[in-house]
């Protein structure tokens, strides 16, 4: 017997029990590669209508059937940490009374991952061309994401004409992100000793109109296309001081700025330097752009009518930025919760995942 088997997982059973079976491997973000592994397996076992390619521990399957259109379904395969919350076991909700998968994983997604592997394996001629994408080092830094690489290796993999990301959303269709931009803010001070602090000049003091400002904060609301997205601006992280008995000759704050999408990059950090402009200095530490809603384009309304529900804004950063960077609109749209999101109690309603799967069939089955 090989020292480490690739696990075995079968959609035979739909995808409730599929969910069940991704969940119980562990694929915390950097050890992916038994995941990855079942699934490439599985496609080269029960997918021959399917062009496989990986490149690490992603996953790029694609039909080649010549049709007029083409749609991107994307999910990732990495979870944060476990605590506790794995093997994933059947409970009912104490207030709804729904029957649900609890666990590590079940939300953030490998429910949604569930409902497309179960799909890509049983649609050998939908009706537009499908190209299904399973990813890793989605939940870390993105300079480690395994879309980002593929998609810079080898992007003539993943031109299409809409693209949806199975991120959680209770099954229903969140339009676009909102951008992300962290920065650290600078107050110089001078030192000297604390029983003579008239001597300097405390750097943390200096920042506390800034903090003060910032509890004020009353974030944006601002539709773009249809969609309101609300923004924020947040100190997370405070840094300063030097000992005991000493004045701070330096304070820092990191603040998290979630933007528009209707903002580039470049816009939402000049709002973040006039915001702070009694700052010594305020440097970006990194960006990542939002993403429009992308519910005109035509699949993308056929979509929407398809599953049904009224779209709303995804606030938070998602990979449908990936894809609006290359001129796809994107849209996230996949079973669970997202407020459970890498909750310890993470868990997801069956009829979700049943829904997500019978809506994104019959959408693919009749023409999209």
């Amino acid at each position: 017997m090989p020292e480490n088997p690739v696990p075995v997982i079968d959609p035979s059973e739909g995808p409730v029990a599929l969910t069940r079976q991704l969940c119980d491997i562990p694929s915390v973000s950097g050890d992916e590669r038994a995941i990855a592994d079942a699934v490439e397996r599985l496609l080269a076992e029960r997918a021959p209508h399917l062009s496989v390619h990986r490149d690490g521990d992603t996953i790029v399957a694609r039909t080649e059937l010549g049709r007029a259109r083409r749609v991107a379904i994307a999910g990732h395969l990495d979870t944060v940490p476990i605590n506790d919350n794995l093997p994933v076991r059947d409970i009912v909700d104490d207030v709804s009374g729904e029957a649900m998968i609890w666990g590590r994983g079940t939300v953030d997604m490998k429910a949604g991952v569930a409902v497309q592997l179960a799909l890509a394996v049983e649609l050998a001629e939908p009706a537009v061309d499908v190209t299904w994408i399973w990813y890793d080092h989605e939940e870390v830094s993105s300079a480690l994401s395994g879309l980002g690489r593929a998609m810079r290796n080898a992007p003539e993999l993943f031109e299409a004409d809409f693209a949806i990301l199975g991120e959680p959303t209770n099954g229903r269709i969140e339009g676009g992100c909102n951008g992300t931009l962290r920065a650290r803010v600078h107050y110089a001070g001078k030192r000297a000793h604390s029983a003579r602090a008239w001597m300097g000049v405390n750097a943390i003091h200096r920042a506390g109109a800034a903090l003060s400002k910032l509890a004020a904060f009353e974030p944006a609301r601002i539709v773009v296309d249809g969609l309101e997205y609300r923004e924020g601006l947040n100190a997370v992280r405070i840094d300063g001081g030097v000992a005991g008995n000493v004045i701070p000759d330096d304070c820092s704050i990191e603040v998290n700025y979630r933007f528009a999408p209707s903002r580039t990059p470049e816009e939402a950090a000049d709002v973040v330097r006039v915001f702070f402009d009694d700052a010594d200095s305020v440097e970006i530490v990194d960006s990542a752009a939002g993403a429009r809603p992308g519910l005109d384009a035509p699949l993308a309304q056929g979509f929407a009518a398809a599953v049904g529900g009224d779209p709303t804004a995804k606030l938070g950063w998602t990979d449908v930025s990936r894809f609006s960077a290359l001129g796809i609109p994107a849209v996230n749209f996949g079973p669970g919760d997202p407020l459970l999101a890498h909750a310890d109690d993470e868990r997801v309603p069956v009829a979700q995942i049943d829904a997500g799967y019978a809506g994104l069939r019959a959408w693919l089955e009749r023409g999209a």
